[in-house]
């Protein structure tokens, strides 16, 4: 799979959102909210073929910290490791930018994203930021080893 990044309105990248929000809403998890990108955020997209097949996105929380976003495989491309490969993506993007802890939220709805973040060596921590309180938040935080200069 080749990974880059692409601007928060490229339309392959909406295709992906939309997908995603889609099969949220039809398991009972989606919030409602209608994606809105953000200049804030680093958006990559992961193609096979020339397909955009995947999707994940990170952003800047507190100094030291980013949070992953936006993960996504189109269902007929799972279970070939390419999540894995864009959370090691999101995960070297945000270490260069001096972010060497991960954080996520994910839904109890969701077990094997739950359980790709724990393979992933993610630890579930407790709710923060705005998923505080929010019975169907999991969270999960990962502290990156230091680049070697």
């Amino acid at each position: 799979m080749l990974i880059e990044s692409r601007p928060a309105l490229d339309p392959e990248l909406a295709a992906l959102v939309t997908a995603q929000q889609r099969e949220m809403a039809e398991a009972g998890a989606g919030n409602g909210k209608i994606f809105e990108p953000h200049d804030d955020v680093e958006y990559l997209l992961g193609t096979v073929n020339s397909r955009a097949v995947a999707c994940a996105a990170w952003q800047a929380l507190e100094p030291g910290v980013a949070e992953l976003l936006r993960m996504y495989v189109r269902p007929a491309f799972r279970g070939r490791g390419l999540a894995r490969q864009l959370i090691v993506a999101v995960e070297e993007e945000a270490l260069a930018e001096g972010r060497p802890v991960i954080r996520l939220e994910t839904g109890v709805h969701l077990p094997a994203a739950m359980a790709l973040y724990q393979s992933s060596g993610y630890r579930q921590i407790p709710a923060f930021g705005g998923y505080a309180g929010n019975p169907s938040s999991v969270c999960f935080e990962k502290r990156l080893p230091a680049l070697v200069q």
